[in-house]
């Protein structure tokens, strides 16, 4: 039998192939950054799905961004993998007071905003805007800006709401495929929808669901059901593009019914 592959065996291989394969050896940090944005998103994906054979596979391309990255650094004099590792378990360590020293249990985000200077501090630029608010609202429940429960948020969310009815009743609608008219009327409708988007994430948040996770499951279930309308279209002889909204709706409940009595069942 053959002896188990150990993550030793992984920078090994790594320090190998940055010596003799031309393309690993050509590669920098700064070459790497798109793959490690694929490669985590692929492994996301994955995640998603509930595929755990490919998100073995995935982890593992994502390790060899840490490996690759760990490697350059090694042999640039930076640091190395063990360096890696030892930040990793001091990091971990200091999160957890209370079981690695004799402190206390203290939130993350308590800890860290000590450490901080601004609210902003660290959250990277290109971070996804869905995402970006949750953590910026984590942050400030960090150092006590935050409402007791679920209660406030939802008040919240029906006052932005009232907001941007008043702003759309104010707006001409514009037809489909239109651009729409940006003039005073539609910035002050666009800072209301920001503000309504961004209470629903925080609503989000103190229910204990992340918007980001709701919303990709949001419209994973939408697509879902526009692709059987589509296929029940097609079935009946229907042109999407003529049949129109009554006839679409009808078909929309139909699929949604559907589904509830598959629940039933299961």
């Amino acid at each position: 039998m053959d002896d188990k592959v150990t993550l030793n065996d992984t920078v090994t291989l790594m320090r190998d192939l940055r010596k003799r394969c031309e393309w690993d050896a050509a590669q920098t940090h700064e070459s790497l950054r798109p793959y490690l944005v694929e490669e985590s998103l692929e492994l996301d994906e994955t995640i998603r799905d509930g595929n755990s054979a490919l998100m073995r596979e995935e982890l593992g391309d994502l390790l060899l961004q840490v490996l690759f990255h760990s490697v350059i650094a090694e042999e640039d004099g930076e640091f190395d993998i063990d360096d890696v590792a030892s930040g990793l378990i001091t990091k971990m360590k200091g999160r957890h007071p209370h079981l690695y020293g004799d402190g206390v249990k203290v939130s993350w985000e308590k800890m860290k905003s000590k450490k901080r200077e601004s609210i902003a501090d660290g959250l990277p630029a290109s971070l996804p805007p869905l995402h970006r608010a949750h953590r910026l609202q984590d942050r400030a429940a960090g150092v006590g800006f935050d409402w007791p429960d679920a209660s406030g948020p939802a008040a919240k969310v029906e006052e932005e709401l009232a907001e941007v009815r008043v702003h759309l009743a104010q707006v001409t609608p514009v037809p489909h495929g239109s651009p729409p008219v940006v003039d005073e009327v539609h910035e002050k409708l666009e800072a209301e929808l920001g503000d309504l988007l961004f209470a629903c994430v925080n609503l989000c948040r103190k229910a204990g669901v992340h918007a980001s996770l709701a919303l990709d499951k949001a419209n994973a279930k939408f697509e879902s059901r526009f692709k059987e309308i589509e296929r029940i279209a097609k079935e009946r002889g229907l042109d999407l593009h003529s049949a129109g909204l009554d006839v679409l709706d009808s078909i929309w409940d139909e699929v949604k019914l559907s589904e509830s009595k598959l629940r039933i069942y299961r």
